[in-house]
C-alpha cells in the first residue's frame, strides 16, 4: 500500500479480482493507471499521488495474473482476456475514464476501445507501445523475464539483477522498494507474477497482422491518443512511433529523453511532465 492510496478489489472479465490503488476524491473524474508486462500497480507509485493532487480519481489496478490480482485459473493469458478485463475495470467505473497504459497495459487498453465491445473512453495514453514493437528489444524483455526461474536469495540480489538489465538507470538507492514487486517462494524470492504468463508473451511479440490489428483498433477507437515514447526505447523505435502517428488521425506523440520502455520508471518527473499538458484537456 503506497501512503494516500486505498488499495480496493475490482473485477475483470469472469469476476476474476483485480487488486488496485486508488488515490483521489470519489467524485473526481477517473483516470486509470495500467502497468505494463512483468510489473505491478506499484510501477505508478510516484505519478498516481502527484495525478491525484491535479484533482483526478486515480486507479491503478495489478492486471491479471500480476501481483495481488488473481491468476488465469486456466493459465491463459491471452491478449483478449486482458482487453477484457479492461472493458470489465471501465464499466465498472460508471464514468469515461482517461486510461494511460504502457506496454501491455496500453496495447489492452486501446483493443478494449478500437474492438467491439467498444470500452467507452475520453482519451488514452499510450506509453512506449505501438501497433508493432522492436523484435529485439521485446525479446530482450522476455529473456529477462525468464532469466531467474529459480529466483534469488535475497532483494538484494534481485536489484542486482534489475540494475543489470537497465544499465542507463540509476541504481536503486534503497533495494527494499524492490520488495513490493516480489513474493516468497520457500526461500527464495520470485517476481510477483504467473510464470505462465510468459508462453503467453512469447507468441505475442510480433504475430502475424498485429500490426494491423491494432492500426485498425487505434482508427476505431477515435481517441484523442497520446504516445509516450522513451527516447532509448529498444521497443519503440522512432520509425515505429513515426508510422503510427502517421496511421492514426487523433495521435500525438512526445519523447522522455534518456528513458527506456520502462519509461515512468526511468524518467518519472519527465514522463509526468510529458502527460499534464494532454490530461489536463479532459479535466
Amino acid at each position: 500500500m503506497t501512503a494516500g492510496s486505498l488499495p480496493r478489489r475490482f473485477a475483470g472479465r469472469g469476476g476474476i479480482g483485480l487488486t488496485a490503488d486508488v488515490w483521489g476524491e470519489a467524485s473526481a473524474p477517473p483516470l486509470l493507471l495500467l502497468h505494463g508486462g512483468g510489473q505491478t500497480r506499484h510501477a505508478w507509485d510516484r505519478t498516481g499521488p502527484r495525478l491525484a493532487a491535479l484533482g483526478w480519481r486515480v486507479i491503478a489496478p495489478d492486471l491479471r495474473g500480476h501481483g495481488t490480482s488473481e491468476w488465469s485459473a486456466d493459465g491463459d493469458y491471452d491478449l483478449d482476456l486482458f482487453a477484457d478485463d479492461v472493458r470489465a475495470l471501465v464499466a465498472g467505473l460508471g464514468e469515461r475514464p482517461v486510461v494511460v497504459g504502457a506496454s501491455l497495459g496500453g496495447l489492452s487498453a486501446l483493443l478494449a476501445a478500437g474492438e467491439p465491445p467498444r470500452a467507452v473512453m475520453r482519451a488514452l495514453v499510450l506509453v512506449d507501445v505501438a501497433h508493432r514493437p522492436d523484435g529485439r528489444g521485446a525479446r530482450r524483455i522476455v529473456a529477462f523475464m525468464r532469466g531467474r526461474p529459480d529466483g534469488f536469495a535475497s532483494v538484494e540480489e534481485a536489484a542486482a539483477a534489475v540494475s543489470a538489465y537497465l544499465p542507463h538507470r540509476p541504481s536503486p538507492d534503497d533495494p527494499e522498494r524492490l520488495r513490493k514487486n516480489l513474493r516468497r517462494h520457500g526461500d527464495r524470492w520470485v517476481w510477483h507474477w504467473d510464470p505462465r504468463i510468459l508462453d503467453s508473451f512469447e507468441g505475442r511479440i510480433d504475430p502475424p497482422g498485429r500490426a494491423e490489428r491494432v492500426l485498425a483498433a487505434a482508427r476505431r477507437a477515435a481517441v484523442p491518443l497520446l504516445l509516450v515514447r522513451g527516447g532509448i526505447s529498444d521497443v519503440v523505435r522512432e520509425d515505429i512511433a513515426e508510422e503510427f502517428c502517421a496511421e492514426v488521425p487523433l495521435a500525438r506523440r512526445v519523447d522522455v529523453a534518456d528513458a527506456g520502455h520502462m519509461v515512468a520508471g526511468d524518467r518519472n518527473d519527465h514522463f509526468f511532465d510529458a502527460i499534464v499538458p494532454f490530461l489536463e484537456e479532459f479535466t
